[in-house]
């Protein structure tokens, strides 16, 4: 008998998989269909306060604002890891 979890609001109990030499957390196709995600997609992933958080990718082309690799490679580091801050200080 399978058993199609509810996918709102309800928390669905999945085990790790192993992959090569890698771990797999293996998503069901309704939940990806939700979440507009589909295999090959790219996608964020966080961690906050113990929790693993994964988002579907912003697309977008990066700003570059130097020539100098070094100082682009840290802008663009600091504008992933502050981005929902910076968002939430453009909306006030």
């Amino acid at each position: 008998m399978i058993v199609k979890p509810k996918i709102r609001g309800e928390i669905v109990i999945k085990k790790l998989s192993k992959f090569g030499n890698s771990t797999a957390l293996i998503i069901d196709k309704p939940i990806l269909r939700l979440l507009n995600m589909e295999t090959g997609s790219e996608v964020e992933v966080k961690i906050v306060e113990n929790k693993l958080i994964v988002s579907l990718a912003k697309k977008g082309k990066k700003k570059k604002i130097s020539k100098n690799q070094k100082l682009q490679k840290i802008y663009e580091k600091n504008i992933e890891k502050y981005s929902d801050d910076l968002k939430k200080l453009s909306e006030n």
